[in-house]
């Protein structure tokens, strides 16, 4: 099953050190029956973006609390054997029970440099979003406007060091 983990810059240093992590409390985003049903019109790899998109706006939760790391979201694709689907969350939310390693992760994907005063506002203001603040929702738009680069496996050092 791919799943889609939200994760900062020194989440991301982490596991290329330790070669494995454990996602916080479990939480991955996959395509779900609930995710399923909520977009009946639409193929797998269509829906799989949808997960990804809520994985990337849970890095911005993650950066609200890492006030002090690299403003770019985080999202690692990766391939385990089983998620629970948590359609008590939302609708593409799992968790998974096991630490993922470095050969299940399929790619990462990172915003680059020019979104970080995007992803910063919105990192600031994502809880005010979901609470259905109009400002709020428009800066978390501005970061959503951009797309995330996708870098294989390989690629993670020299990303990192990039960085």
């Amino acid at each position: 099953m791919r799943v889609f983990v939200p994760m900062t810059v020194p989440m991301l240093e982490q596991l290329s050190q330790d070669r494995l992590f454990m996602p916080l409390s479990g939480t991955v985003f996959t395509v779900t029956p609930a995710l399923r049903e909520e977009y009946t019109a639409d193929g797998d790899d269509e829906l799989a973006e949808v997960a990804m998109a809520e994985a990337a706006r849970a890095s911005l939760r993650l950066l609200s609390a890492q006030p002090g790391a690299r403003m770019r979201r985080v999202v690692v694709s990766a391939d385990v054997a089983a998620a629970e689907h948590r359609p008590d969350l939302d609708a593409a939310v799992a968790r998974v029970q096991e630490p993922i390693t470095l050969k299940q992760v399929a790619s990462v994907h990172v915003d680059l440099e020019d979104a970080e005063d995007d992803v910063r506002r919105a990192a600031e203001v994502v809880d005010a979003a979901d609470l259905g603040d109009e400002d709020a929702e428009f800066a978390l738009g501005d970061a959503e406007d951009h797309s995330l680069a996708w870098y294989a496996t390989q690629e993670l050092p020299f990303l990192l060091e990039l960085m």
